[in-house]
């Protein structure tokens, strides 16, 4: 299969490694004047992995265009601006696998959405989600995956074509809530590490079970199946998110807690926001998200969170919201 992963970062860069392994046809793009791209094109290395001559690399974004399957790997709230790019491509019949989470911080809106909202309807979109960091995978640790879409066919393609022995994906059945709980697992990253941070790294598992439980009552009222939030999208990468060394999320929010800077991106800071155009929208709670929106945008103090989530009202663990 001809191949094109757009996104030259970590993530990117990884899964053009990983499927030039698999015996796939890849190109990896980059913007032209990034640093990312110029040192690959110069040295073919990002300080974590080299890739091999077999993966071409471009800054033409119409030869990228060329490809079967367009693999993106980019921000979040790029996105949009991306596809209207593509948009000017000529990119009938063409599939498009996001392999990236997030929520659109302005509109709310789910990543599969913006590609049905900018690009024709010939343009199938699926997405490719779960635990894994490159470190990891690069020192041969497997991990399991979903590919998610709403062609059964698409799916089957992807999974048949991207399998290997470091990644077992699974078949996705819902794509509201596989995208959700990817999304907001990050924003549980976050408040992860402010818990760190603060010396309270212990109420983690309260972290896990009453994160977990808020995420699955917003995929409720999102219409998708509240049961997503337990598996590999959302609950399945709390160990990569919550605990990793790698997770960007988690250092980001420790970095915020203690007063110091983060350079990276990291992607639960804007869904954070998008967060809260779904609490007004769908009129749910979600205590720890809401918590961790007002620390990063409002300046409220992360002490005065956790005791204002501890000063909640007493109910049963497993009451739903509309009880």
């Amino acid at each position: 299969m001809r191949v094109s992963v757009i996104g030259c970062g970590r993530w990117g860069s990884l899964i053009a490694w990983y499927l030039d392994q698999l015996g796939q046809d890849v190109l990896l793009y980059g913007r032209s004047g990034s640093e990312r791209f110029r040192n690959f094109s110069e040295t073919r290395n990002n300080g974590l992995l080299t890739l091999p001559e077999s993966v071409l690399l471009t800054s033409d974004l119409s030869a990228t265009c060329q490809a079967e399957v367009l693999l993106v790997s980019v921000p979040s709230q790029h996105l949009r601006g991306l596809m209207r790019q593509l948009r000017e491509q000529s990119l009938k019949n063409r599939e498009i696998v996001l392999c990236m989470k997030g929520i659109e911080a302005e509109t709310g809106k789910r990543l599969t959405e913006i590609v049905e909202e900018e690009l024709e309807p010939s343009n199938r979109v699926a997405v490719w989600l779960g635990p894994g960091h490159v470190q990891d995978f690069l020192t041969g640790i497997p991990n399991c995956m979903v590919i998610d879409s709403k062609y059964d066919d698409l799916k089957a393609k992807l999974i048949q074509a991207f399998s290997g022995n470091l990644i077992r994906f699974y078949y996705g059945d819902d794509l509201i809530g596989n995208e959700i709980g990817a999304a907001s697992k990050n924003v549980i990253g976050i408040a992860a590490g402010l818990l760190d941070g603060m010396g309270l790294s212990a109420l983690k598992g309260a972290l896990m079970s009453r994160g977990t439980h808020e995420i699955a009552e917003l995929i409720r009222a999102m219409g998708g199946n509240p049961f997503s939030a337990y598996g590999l999208c959302h609950l399945g990468d709390y160990e990569a998110t919550v605990f990793s060394p790698y997770s960007h999320n988690r250092q980001f929010g420790e970095c915020f807690a203690t007063g110091k800077p983060y350079g990276d991106l990291a992607e639960g800071y804007s869904t954070a926001a998008a967060l809260q155009v779904l609490v007004k929208r769908y009129g749910v709670e979600l205590p720890i998200c809401s918590a961790v929106y007002r620390i990063l945008y409002e300046g409220s103090q992360p002490a005065k969170e956790i005791d204002g989530l501890f000063r909640r009202s007493l109910k049963k663990e497993w009451a739903f919201q509309s009880e």
